[in-house]
């Protein structure tokens, strides 16, 4: 359980652990090499190792030693069938990736996760890859009758490409279908009605897979004819995570004399709507390029302690900030006037409903929340004074930390757990206490 108080000036130099998406990818696309990748910088959260233990699980060698791996890629058709469900833990990214992979695999596999995810909808990803060719079987919730929900069976096989829109602009959705076309017999085309997060299409390509970018046209083509199914057994090199980095910059542009910098973040312009979104609020960013990791930018932040105001976040912007809302919630709750939200429906199905959940956690503050059916509308002011108490994250640990960084505005105690927290960022209150953190 982590104590937070209002807190002095947050001072120093500090680095995140590696990125999150970027390590998932890491260690599948190491596991499908035709040789050993090995790894720098490999996130430590609980979502990484859930994706590490799944494809130990399919047969592959995986040596982790802190912030490094050694994956022994077994190639394409080298997966051999688990002897017992994979446990996808709270891992949203594992049991989406791991199911498009294992839709051209010939055998049978069941992916299960914690309470929380047993509770995500997995219909958007079961239909495109159904009509690939899998079986993909899941629990039937009676109050969703039109969906399937964890545990799911997925029986793989011959797979056929397919032209396929997505309904929603999603990372990971993309991922799962262009992980199946590398296997399937023809071209697949995948259409977004906005351009998601592309690590896996930079990723791919950077190691030798047909697979195309027309970002004009938010669409991706995967054509394996003529290609000779191996991925190359390259070094990865992982920077560190903009999430993670982005609850930083929060606490340190509403915590009054802050000067924080934060080394070797990944700045891939596909998801950092809210460096967009902090500016907008009048923030002082200064981002400093700092050379490339496996086609993936990679910079230097430095952020003071600014006075910010009310802005608005929809469409694209808010597409490009999906993961960094908790962290922008508690921004806007700092700021002058109002902040609206909005277009967000995706984050009523993520770790929790966080519109909900940061709706509840705010106005438990003090703070002025409305929430909204895509979004919420925050009226800033009441961050300067707010009132500390127990954040209940219902297992999410965006809103663990959300809670954490509002509780530095309170003179009163804010408890939060910080089980949550090792999720995504188990460094998270070592390096907030290295600058100067009240906790």
């Amino acid at each position: 359980m982590l104590a937070v108080r209002r807190s002095g000036p947050l001072r120093g130099v500090c680095r995140v652990l590696g990125d999150k998406s970027v390590s998932h990818r890491a260690l599948l696309f190491g596991a499908l090499s035709d040789g050993v990748v090995d790894i720098a910088g490999l996130g430590q959260g609980g979502d990484n190792l859930s994706t590490a233990r799944a494809l130990q699980a399919l047969g592959v060698g995986i040596q982790l030693d802190g912030e490094r791996a050694s994956v022994a890629g077994v190639g394409l058709r080298g997966l051999r069938a688990a002897a017992r469900p994979l446990d996808c833990g709270n891992s949203g990214t594992s049991i989406r990736l791991l199911t498009g992979l294992l839709a051209g695999q010939p055998f049978e596999t069941v992916l299960e996760g914690d309470s929380s995810l047993a509770r995500r909808p997995m219909r958007r990803l079961a239909e495109p890859l159904r009509l690939m060719g899998a079986t993909i079987e899941g629990r039937v919730d009676p109050a969703r009758s039109s969906d399937v929900f964890p545990p799911l069976r997925v029986r793989g096989g011959a797979l056929r490409g397919i032209t396929y829109a997505l309904p929603v602009a999603s990372a990971q959705l993309k991922s799962a279908l262009v992980l199946a076309g590398l296997q399937a017999a023809g071209r697949t085309v995948i259409t977004e009605p906005a351009q998601s997060r592309d690590h896996t299409e930079r990723m791919l390509r950077f190691l030798g897979a047909p697979v195309a970018a027309e970002p004009q046209a938010n669409r991706i083509v995967v054509d394996p004819d003529g290609w000779d199914g191996r991925l190359r057994a390259l070094p990865i090199t992982v920077p560190g995570d903009f999430s993670s980095a982005t609850f930083l910059m929060v606490a340190a542009l509403i915590v009054p004399g802050s000067d924080v910098v934060i080394e070797n973040v990944g700045t891939n312009p596909t998801r950092t709507g809210a460096l967009d979104v902090l500016r907008a609020m009048g923030g002082d960013i200064e981002v400093t390029p700092a050379g490339e990791a496996m086609g993936e930018p990679v910079a230097r932040i430095r952020v003071r302690a600014t006075r910010l105001r009310g802005t608005r976040v929809d469409g694209t912007l808010a597409l490009r900030s999906i993961d960094e809302i908790p962290a922008l919630a508690i921004a806007a709750a700092a700021a002058d006037g109002a902040t609206v939200f909005a277009d967000l429906e995706e984050l009523r199905v993520k770790e929790s409903d966080r519109i909900r959940a940061l709706a509840r956690e705010l106005g438990r503050a003090g703070v002025a929340v409305t929430e909204q059916r895509d979004g919420l509308a925050i009226t800033g002011g009441a961050g300067r004074d707010v009132r500390g108490g127990t954040v209940e994250p219902e297992g999410d640990h965006r809103i663990a930390m959300s809670g954490a960084i509002l509780g530095l505005l309170s003179d009163n105690e804010t408890r939060v757990e910080a089980r949550e927290i090792a999720t995504s960022f188990p460094t998270f209150a070592s390096t907030l206490r290295a600058l100067g953190a009240a906790l």
